[in-house]
């Protein structure tokens, strides 16, 4: 089969936290929107995450994040699991501080539930801020 998107309409996204709660301006939708004037804005934290439940299980094998210059993770922990599992670690990757669209591959794992956790954020307060976020793969 070949490799797609993954993110649909039916996929249930939370996130860790949103900038003065604005969701209207700087919620999770915008991380899927695919416009480069909207982003999602975390607030100030430690580490900041995003979580994906999707409707049927899939096989993950690239993430895609663009974060803006200032506000990236240095960081980013990948965790997934099947439905019913407790989430496992499955791969790190260390992103650069820039506003370009980054890709990494990672192996690849069968879940219906997927976690990005960023850790090390370059901004002193800890906000991320992401214009999109891509998860690539195959439907099951």
């Amino acid at each position: 089969m070949p490799t797609g998107p993954l993110v649909c309409s039916e996929t249930v996204s939370r996130v860790s936290s949103v900038l003065n709660r604005d969701a209207k301006q700087f919620g999770k939708k915008h991380l899927f929107d695919g416009s480069e004037e909207t982003c999602w804005n975390s607030d100030q934290g430690s580490s900041q995450w995003v979580t994906l439940e999707f409707p049927q299980t899939v096989k993950v094998s690239q993430i895609q994040l663009q974060f803006q210059g200032g506000f990236a993770s240095q960081l980013c922990t990948l965790e997934g699991c099947r439905k019913g599992n407790e989430l496992v670690k499955i791969a790190e990757f260390y992103p650069e501080d820039i506003h370009a669209l980054q890709s990494f591959r990672t192996e690849e794992a069968t879940l219906d539930k997927l976690k990005i956790t960023f850790e090390n954020s370059t901004d002193f307060f800890g906000r991320v801020v992401v214009y999109r976020l891509g998860v690539l793969g195959e439907k099951l």
